[in-house]
């Protein structure tokens, strides 16, 4: 006699709120700064298994073209050929491809990260900050999670040799994500 145990399900869904999530970046300028940014329009589904975590995942895309660096004639040419190259390539997404608990409350999402046309498979740490109930009994979940990738790979070349020795533009850059989800019914 073959028996079959029925498993409950335990993977929640988790709307990524826009209005209270961020998704920031950071690159060195001209050997000497760091500029900092962000993009206004992120989305995404963030798939959980509380019980599991290594059956969760996420998915997110961000609108290119709402980059804001605080001043317009920068943030147009980001806007441009010269990098993300939005009217090509109008969005950044990931999608996870693995969930790696690392710690309490700390995981290592891998997953496939879309730029400027290029995808290349790349890795957040990320921290759970917390789950609460709005005044309008809506249960929301926050996570922070970062990684660090080169520019160039890419393909986001363009940059300009000065005249003290170094570049424009720094390859490195820092990503940074704050995310606020929304439960799904």
């Amino acid at each position: 006699m073959v028996t079959t145990e029925r498993q409950t399900e335990t993977r929640t869904t988790w709307a990524i709120d826009p209005a209270h999530s961020t998704a920031e970046f950071a690159v060195r300028h001209m050997m000497v700064s760091t500029v900092r940014g962000h993009f206004k329009g992120i989305s995404g589904v963030i798939t959980l298994d509380e019980v599991d975590p290594s059956r969760s995942s996420v998915s997110v895309e961000i609108d290119a073209s709402t980059i804001d660096t605080r001043e317009p004639t920068r943030d147009n040419d980001l806007r441009s050929a010269n990098f993300l190259e939005v009217e090509k390539f109008p969005t950044i997404t990931f999608q996870s491809t693995k969930v790696e608990p690392t710690g309490s409350d700390k995981l290592r999402i891998t997953g496939d990260l879309t730029i400027h046309g290029t995808t290349r498979q790349i890795a957040f740490d990320a921290t759970y900050s917390g789950r609460s109930k709005t005044p309008y009994g809506t249960e929301v979940i926050g996570y922070e999670a970062s990684t660090e990738i080169s520019r160039k790979d890419f393909g986001l070349t363009w940059n300009m040799a000065l005249e003290t020795g170094g570049v424009l533009v720094g390859d490195s850059v820092k990503i940074t994500l704050g995310v606020e989800a929304v439960k799904q019914d």
